[in-house]
């Protein structure tokens, strides 16, 4: 008998794909299901971007391996869609690695910083990922509390009183996942400043900030924050591109060259055609955000009217492309009310619970749906 690693025991089956199994389950049967859970944009990528790909696969050498740090171009794309969009200066040549999606980033900056038994900073309630990639890789989570009294931003001084001493990574995720909080300037100085002042490389994971959000902001803004900080970002939301699966990764010569040898040791390359659209897609006008979001924002309204119809509670101000509600008092478990819906009302809602124990009494809907959709969903109740 083969057996599997020990480290399999540390992880269970992302949720998403045991849910949505479930889900396709009952659609197979002729169950009505709308899908509010994931968020996987509906909508399809610029005309510039697809135009961008189908001329790529034409050009010599395009369906040779590819560079592992990208073309040259890409990285010079990136480096100025941060200048014009953050203010932040970073090298191509240095500075910056694209990756194939930034869910693989968060494993490669793992392999790349944490040994057995280093301890992992994991925000709660926050992306399951960094738990099940920590655990893998033999480190420890190490929870951090997220509270709405605090706007679901670390109390910083409560973290300082603990042993801090082991702890190697700390990840972070403004604008927030799943609440749709922001930090603010002075927010992030101070986190740096923690940071720094306990030897932690700080990661922020950062693929919401151009959705519903007037502000968007990096971490690598802060002076001096590269020395401790990694910033992740993704084309997945903001350009419509999820299925393409690119991403990039930001921050100083020597933590980008350490993901590097992860990297170079783990793909070939990009293919050429979706990078000559990720080029496209991060030269677009101002446009393509306006009318993205105006999209989102006439889709977030029925979902407000949803969410009251259930009798939840939210934020206005969140943004990025979920609503984070909370349930009425004296609900029964935040599971338990998204299963009863969804086999009483042929609705999939993500229970709070699956980011940590903090999102018990939350649910999150997702803007990823028509509002035709959405509509449909209300009459239902």
């Amino acid at each position: 008998m083969i057996r599997t690693a020990e480290r399999l025991n540390t992880i269970q089956e992302y949720y998403f794909s045991k849910k949505l199994r479930e889900v396709r389950g009952l659609m197979a049967q002729g169950k009505p299901i709308i899908n509010m859970g994931i968020g996987s944009p509906d909508l399809a990528p610029s005309q510039e971007v697809l135009n961008a790909i189908q001329e790529a696969v034409l050009e010599s050498g395009a369906h040779q391996y590819q560079s592992y740090q990208g073309l040259p171009q890409l990285r010079a794309g990136i480096a100025n869609f941060y200048k014009k969009k953050f203010n932040v200066t970073a090298s191509p040549e240095t500075e910056i690695l694209p990756l194939m999606g930034s869910k693989e980033g968060i494993m490669h900056i793992s392999l790349a910083f944490l040994n057995e038994g280093d301890e992992v900073l994991i925000p709660n309630p926050g992306y399951p990922t960094y738990t099940s990639v920590t655990n893998l890789v033999g480190a420890v989570p190490k929870y951090y509390d997220l509270t709405a009294d605090n706007g679901w931003f670390p109390d910083l001084e409560e973290l300082a009183k603990q042993d801090l001493t082991k702890v190697k990574i700390m990840w972070l995720s403004y604008p927030h996942m799943p609440t749709g909080a922001t930090a603010t300037k002075e927010q992030f100085v101070k986190i740096v400043g923690f940071a720094k002042e306990h030897s932690i490389l700080l990661v922020n994971d950062n693929p919401y900030s151009f959705v519903l959000n007037a502000e968007p902001a990096s971490i690598l803004s802060i002076p001096n924050a590269k020395e401790v900080c990694l910033e992740l970002n993704s084309l997945s939301k903001t350009f419509n591109m999820a299925g393409w699966r690119v991403g990039f990764v930001l921050g100083s010569e020597e933590h980008i060259n350490a993901i590097l040898k992860v990297k170079s040791n783990m793909d070939s390359g990009m293919f050429y055609g979706i990078q000559k659209g990720a080029i496209a897609a991060l030269n677009s006008s101002d446009d393509w955000f306006d009318d993205l979001n105006k999209v989102y924002s006439e889709r977030r309204e029925l979902i407000f009217q949803l969410a009251e119809t259930l009798g939840c509670t939210f934020d206005r101000n969140a943004v990025g492309m979920f609503v984070w509600a909370k349930l009425p008092k004296g609900s029964v478990s935040s599971e338990e009310f998204i299963d009863d819906i969804l086999y009483t009302k042929d609705l999939f809602i993500t229970p709070g619970t699956i980011f940590g124990s903090n999102g018990e009494g939350y649910i999150r809907f997702s803007l990823c749906i028509t509002q035709d959709k959405i509509k449909e969903a209300i009459k239902r109740f």
